[in-house]
């Protein structure tokens, strides 16, 4: 189906093709995604039920998320099909949290890192991982695509999972166009996501630690002096040693308004002595993963807080001559883009507000807030700007995420919902007088073990 070009018929479209992905409650999944865009707070789940756009009682917004059933790979599909135009396509991808300490019966979590909270004085917290991916643009505000959110499993490879997340986006993605640039934080495993998504048309930029070591290949039929086979590893690179540094491959010195004068360098060819391969621990062969080690230094931050700290990043793709030095710095930078947009789930559309005990419950609740984002920004030519006395004026291509949801409310009036009227049914018999459901089941948080590779036997 073609897509409309006017913004309000493109919203219309797509809020009836969402309300299609909701197969079991839908009318009240999709009426509290709407309380979810017009109320000015979001203290609890029953608050949203006193929104004049949800018809249904406050008992409708449990059972939507106790027994609705969503088409999560028809509704990614819907996200992908509303991408912004851009070429070439940069995606971000990061790992949040959902904060569930004391939740003793709810299955499936885990203990993550968190910025605020501390048990026994670490940065610990225990409670759900998503993993996001969200289209991210070259323009300077706060503005994301999200396309994709997986629940992390504690036991699973975040690696891993980001690479089988990313197989799965390019199926959805046009085969035409530039390679599309995935970019990570520093948490991530550079080499593995490389091997995993090798065979993949896609890039990979990885930001490294400021310590990390590579190696150039050594020179052919090289052998040790003591004999034995070639060597595997030639000339290090380190990136905290500048002696170290060969003549970079490729260079560029711009200028920007914000960073001041950006020097990028880069190196090819270099390769990291990758441990986490199925041959560790035997005598099995050992990957070598090539890529592309950068670096930049700016001369000031916007914000010019502190002094500017050199950025080490790790670059793979299907060819080395397709690196563009201008394009990997600045797409890091605008990865930041992706936190506000969590931040702005977080705060105002009450992304972490719920209580669920279920995962699966915590599941339709964040397609939910993705899906309200995604009206959000369609709606971004269409919303007025409501501003507060004490706030300026924005162009109508320049309002935020959060005077956009201010304005979304009078948008409702045109775009009508496709949500049917409810019929009264009555009151709920309750809980049968004398039944007692019991002591709920108690599930232990979750220790993620260390990232060890599968072993294989050893030839006897």
């Amino acid at each position: 189906m073609p897509t409309p070009t006017f913004p309000l018929a493109r919203l219309q479209m797509f809020r009836a093709q969402l309300h299609a992905c909701f197969f079991r409650r839908a009318d009240a999944l999709f009426e509290l995604g709407d309380a979810l865009l017009c109320a000015e707070a979001v203290p609890s789940l029953p608050h949203l039920s006193l929104e004049p756009v949800h018809q249904r009682g406050w008992g409708s917004a449990y059972a939507a998320l106790a027994r609705g059933q969503i088409d999560a790979e028809r509704l990614r599909d819907l996200l992908a099909s509303h991408l912004p135009p851009a070429d070439p396509l940069v995606f971000a991808v990061d790992v949040t949290t959902w904060p569930r300490c004391d939740a003793e019966c709810s299955p499936e979590r885990g203990y993550y890192y968190h910025p605020s909270r501390h048990s026994a004085g670490q940065p610990i917290i225990a409670g759900w991982a998503w993993q996001w991916i969200a289209h991210v643009s070259f323009d300077r505000d706060s503005w994301t695509a999200p396309i994709d959110a997986r629940r992390l499993h504690p036991l699973e490879d975040t690696d891993q999972t980001a690479a089988a997340q990313i197989h799965a986006l390019l199926k959805r993605l046009p085969a035409s166009g530039a390679v599309p640039l995935f970019v990570f934080d520093a948490g991530y495993d550079s080499a593995q996501l490389s091997l995993d998504l090798a065979e993949a048309r896609v890039a990979v930029l990885v930001r490294l630690r400021a310590d990390r070591c590579f190696y150039a290949d050594p020179p052919p039929a090289a052998r040790s002096p003591k004999g034995g086979r070639p060597r595997r590893h030639g000339a290090k690179f380190n990136c905290a040693d500048p002696a170290t540094w060969p003549t970079p491959t490729a260079t560029l010195a711009t200028t920007d308004d914000q960073y001041g004068s950006v020097t990028v360098t880069a190196w090819s060819g270099l390769h990291p002595k990758q441990q986490r391969h199925p041959g560790h621990g035997t005598r099995g062969p050992r990957p070598i993963v090539r890529g592309t080690i950068i670096r930049v230094q700016v001369q000031r931050v916007p914000a010019r807080t502190r002094p500017p700290k050199v950025l080490w990043l790790w670059w793979s793709g299907p060819g080395e001559l397709d690196l563009d030095l201008d394009l990997a710095w600045r797409a890091y930078v605008r990865r930041f883009d992706l936190e506000h947009t969590v931040r702005f789930c977080k705060q105002t559309l009450g992304w972490t507000m719920p209580r669920p005990r279920h995962p699966a419950q915590a599941d339709r609740w964040t397609w939910l807030v993705l899906a309200a984002y995604t009206q959000l920004r369609l709606a971004r030519q269409l919303a007025c700007d409501q501003q507060l006395p004490w706030e300026r004026p924005r162009p109508q291509l320049r309002l935020s995420p959060y005077r956009v949801r201010r304005g979304f409310p009078r948008l409702l009036c045109a775009l009508g919902s496709p949500a049917a009227t409810p019929k009264p049914a009555g009151h709920s018999p309750g809980r049968p007088k004398g039944r007692c459901s019991g002591p709920a089941a108690r599930y232990p948080a979750m220790k993620k073990p260390r990232k060890k590779p599968p072993t294989t036997a050893k030839a006897a």
